[in-house]
This record gives structure tokens, sequence and C-alpha cells, in this order.
């Protein structure tokens, strides 16, 4: 891979210690455009990865950019220029909302007038219009994860970095925040998610890729981490009849029926789509369904991270 592929950020052969710990070991990354989630279990290198991109921690070997911009030598630049919504409340006590986050601004280079008036609309975006003046530290926690996308949002950032951002919400709290990271990634906006909440991932980003033990392990669309080429599931009104004719079909090593769908296992290989419905179409069966058989994400995660 070289850096000059085609995303927002990546990182080429990129090794980070800690000490003589390694935690990131050759490990390459293209983020493209729209939201990518960032998965793994715990020590796998998320937080490590998030802190090389944005300049904190200097890697021991390879390469990486944000933006255009190089990662070992301005990570200053690059963090005036995306926005970082972190794990941890990072409010100032004594402040207001509305002076904490036109403060965020003016350190992103804004002039304080216009840091001031972007930061009552962001809050007003983030849903804590009525709250603005209120001291940071009488917010709820869903306020305060709130508090942390509108200081991310608030000089106008092409990307985004999110980590952890439904941390500690309820299932309001993470529909709510769900929603407003879908839209601004509608609106636009690159977002590499972090998150140890694979359910919010599948919904929200539309790729991801899994980390575990500082390699990565798989990447790619979402829908084809997802996708099970080694069963297959029909629908037809002859349902019946299908079943009797594939069980002549080539690779099939079982059958079964789960309602209306008819569930084929090729586990012995890869399932070929157009070779079933020419086949059935042959044999007098229209087929009103076919596809791949999806996994959810948790369960492709567990299998290729144990």
């Amino acid at each position: 891979m070289s850096l000059d592929s085609t995303g927002v950020a990546s990182v080429e052969n990129l090794t980070v210690r800690y000490g003589t710990k390694t935690i990131l070991s050759d490990f390459s990354l293209v983020i493209p455009d729209g939201c990518t989630g960032l998965l793994g279990p715990n020590g796998a290198g998320k937080t490590t990865l998030l802190k090389t991109l944005l300049g904190f921690v200097s890697p021991a070997g390879g390469r990486g950019q944000v933006l255009g911009l190089d990662v070992a030598t301005q990570g200053m630049l690059i963090r005036q220029k995306i926005g970082l919504m972190p794990e941890q409340d990072c409010h100032i006590p004594g402040m207001n909302a509305v002076t904490f986050v036109a403060y965020a601004g003016e350190l992103a280079g804004m002039p304080a007038s216009q840091a001031m008036r972007r930061a009552h609309e962001v809050l007003e975006y983030c849903g804590l219009g009525e709250a603005r003046y209120r001291n940071v530290e009488t917010y709820s926690t869903g306020m305060k994860q709130r508090i942390k996308l509108a200081q991310a949002l608030v000089h106008g950032p092409k990307l985004l970095f999110l980590d952890e951002p439904t941390n500690g919400l309820d299932p309001v709290g993470i529909a709510e925040i769900r929603t407003l990271i879908i839209e601004l990634a509608s609106r636009g906006k690159t977002i590499i998610m972090a998150s140890h909440l694979l359910d919010e991932v599948e919904k929200v980003c539309t790729h991801a890729v899994i980390l575990k033990y500082g390699k990565q392990i798989t990447y790619g669309p979402v829908s084809e981490i997802l996708s099970n080429d080694d069963f297959v599931e029909i629908s037809t009104h002859e349902l019946e009849k299908a079943t009797l004719i594939l069980k002549q079909f080539e690779g099939v090593r079982k059958m079964t029926r789960e309602g209306d769908l008819l569930i084929l296992d090729f586990s012995a290989g890869k399932a070929d789509l157009a070779a079933i419905n020419t086949f059935c179409f042959q044999n007098g069966v229209v087929l009103s369904h076919l596809q791949f058989r999806k996994k959810s994400l948790e369960k492709r995660f567990l299998e290729l991270t144990h």
C-alpha cells in the first residue's frame, strides 16, 4: 500500500511500541470517506492507533498521514483540522457549555467571535441549546457525551475521531447519538469510530477494521465482512419443488427450512448465486429471494478474534 492511496487517513507498515512492548506491528490501513469502525478486544491497539493518527504517539517504524499531513511531524496541524470526541470526559470545571465549546473552537484556530457563534449553533444541533449556560459538571452522562460531540464539531472539521461515543449511555441515549452520527455521515463527514458496541458499528459504519494483538485481522465494507458465502438463503412460491431439485445441485451439503426460507449449506466451498438461480430457472422454479446469509457483526467478531 502507498500513502498516495485514496483515503482521508492511512498508515503503512506502522509499528508502535511502549518501551519494549509492541502495540501495533507492521500495520497498514487506508481509511476511506464514510464511517469506519475500529473494533478489537481490549489491548488490541485501537486507542494506540487513534493516538498515533493524532500525533500523540511517535511510531517506531512505518509512516502515516491524516488529511495529507504526516503523523510523525505534523501532529498539531492534524489536531487542528480534525474533530476529536475522546472516550474520557474533557470538560473544564466551572465553565458553562457554550464557553467551553467556544474555547475548543479557539484552540482549533478560530477567532473568538466566530468560535462563540459556532458554539451556539453546534450546541443547538446536538440537543443542548436549552442547557448551554449550565456548567458542564452539572450535566448528565448523556449530556456530557453530546457536549463532547459538540466541541468536536465546532470548527467544522471534515474528519471526526469518535472514541467510544456511546460510552455509559442507556438505550435511548445510544439511539440518539447513533442518529446524530448517521446524520453527520450523510452530510459528508468522514468518521473513524472506535467502539465495543458491535451492534452500533453494524448500524452506523460503512467500513470496519478488526484488530487483534496489534495486527489487522480483517478490513473492508461491513456488508462484505458480514457476508457468509458458505450459506445461501432462498425463497420461492414453489419451495417444496425447489427443495427437491436443489438436492441435485453440486456442492450442497445440507438444506434446512426456516419458515419461508430454504437455507443451503455450501460449507465445503463458496456458493455461486448466479449458477443457483440459473439451475432453478431451468428446472421450472423462479426464485423471489436469493442471497448469501449474513452474520451479525458480533458473531463475525467472535469468530475472528477467538
